[in-house]
């Protein structure tokens, strides 16, 4: 029986797109925000936001992160030590601050959503008034969070925020909005291979204000004004042009991956009454993967769990376990706060396997597997 890798990468087929490839060759713009990149910037602007806001493309999402978190840095007049973060995230959202020369400061999260939990921000917030530089919230796994929340908490301490929103490309509001749609922050998604926009490595800013979309550009290309001459922090941030065709060519078919991935989350659920699946906020999520918590009694067995679903063929993991208090480099770099939900979802949670190729045979077959295995 074929094997279920957790992850399978589905990118376009630049194999089947060579006339396009070689009028990218003709035109002799291979990056530099040239002209296929403007056209993404453009097809993401209304497929994604509804013509509403401004997109500029990155590298990478973590490259993206790291010129947004700057940004905030280098427009404080004090300098300010933190970056408020939840510890249960991808490494990416703590090396960027870090990068941009802030402390991690870590809060706990909710323990059904897994997003950032409202009090526990707020308290770090009170107790490190005037010592926090930016506010960087997680939609965890794709989920939304309040953005009109953000915009308070903003205005009431004086923290900008940079939106780390890496697997919510393609997730839409209860309204039916795409996320991020008006917000006036950055807001950085990420379109790696495995996820449902997929390139190779690939992001994408949006913001509906265009003055800290031209600022970010900017950064983008070295620091660079009108003149060519650095007038602010920069690097080089710039996506190419075949990996922008890339997600172009993606940008076709998204909206049947999309619903593609809904339908086996939703399978897995009627498969897995055992299991607690993330709480979902929002009409429609563009899944990575999978996430729910085991049983409390079964927490102590997942490393044997996971084992023996892999000798049988399928691949499962443990994001974001360990969290990022737990890591050992975050260990000594970061300051944390209360994490009592963080621990408890991170001993309990399993990432079950997803990709385009997947069947509902195939997550029977997943469910068969962990209920042979004592779920």
């Amino acid at each position: 029986m074929d094997r279920i890798p957790f992850l399978r990468p589905n990118p376009a087929k630049l194999s089947e797109a060579i006339e396009e490839l070689r009028e990218i060759e003709a035109s002799g713009v291979f990056s530099n925000f040239g002209p296929v990149n403007t056209r993404l910037e453009r097809d993401l602007e209304r497929s994604m936001f509804g013509g509403t806001g401004h997109c500029v493309t990155v590298c990478n999402a973590t490259i993206g992160l790291m010129i947004a978190i700057k940004r905030c840095v280098a427009r404080e007049k004090t300098p300010r030590r933190f970056a408020l973060m939840p510890s249960f995230t991808f490494a990416a959202t703590a090396h960027a601050a870090l990068w941009a020369g802030l402390t991690p400061l870590l809060c706990d999260i909710e323990s059904d959503s897994f997003i950032p939990a409202a009090d526990a921000e707020t308290q770090l917030l009170e107790k490190y008034a005037g010592d926090i530089a930016v506010m960087i919230p997680c939609t965890t796994f794709g989920n939304t969070i309040d953005l009109a929340r953000y915009e308070r908490l903003s205005a009431k301490y004086g923290v900008p925020v940079v939106v780390d929103a890496a697997a919510a490309l393609g997730t839409l509001n209860n309204d039916g909005t795409g996320f991020g749609v008006g917000f006036r922050s950055a807001v950085v998604f990420s379109m790696h291979a495995t996820k449902a926009v997929a390139t190779t490595e690939a992001g994408v800013i949006y913001c509906a204000d265009p003055e800290v979309v031209r600022e970010i550009r900017g950064m983008a290309n070295f620091g660079f004004g009108e003149a060519r001459a650095a007038v602010m922090p920069g690097l080089n941030a710039k996506l190419n042009e075949i990996t922008a065709l890339m997600a172009l060519l993606k940008l076709r078919e998204i909206e049947s991956v999309i619903t593609h991935r809904a339908a086996l989350a939703q399978h897995y659920e009627a498969q897995l009454p055992e299991l607690v699946f993330q709480r979902l906020i929002g009409r429609r999520h563009a899944f990575t993967f999978v996430s729910a918590l085991l049983p409390n009694e079964m927490a102590h067995s997942r490393r044997e769990l996971l084992a023996e679903l892999s000798r049988s063929g399928v691949e499962l993991r443990t994001y974001f376990s360990p969290h990022l208090a737990e890591q050992p480099y975050f260990r000594t770099a970061c300051v944390t706060g209360d994490l009592h939900n963080t621990e408890d979802v991170g001993r309990r949670i399993i990432s079950l396997p997803l990709s385009d190729f997947m069947t509902r045979t195939d997550v029977e077959r997943v469910g068969t597997l962990l209920h042979e295995a004592g779920i």
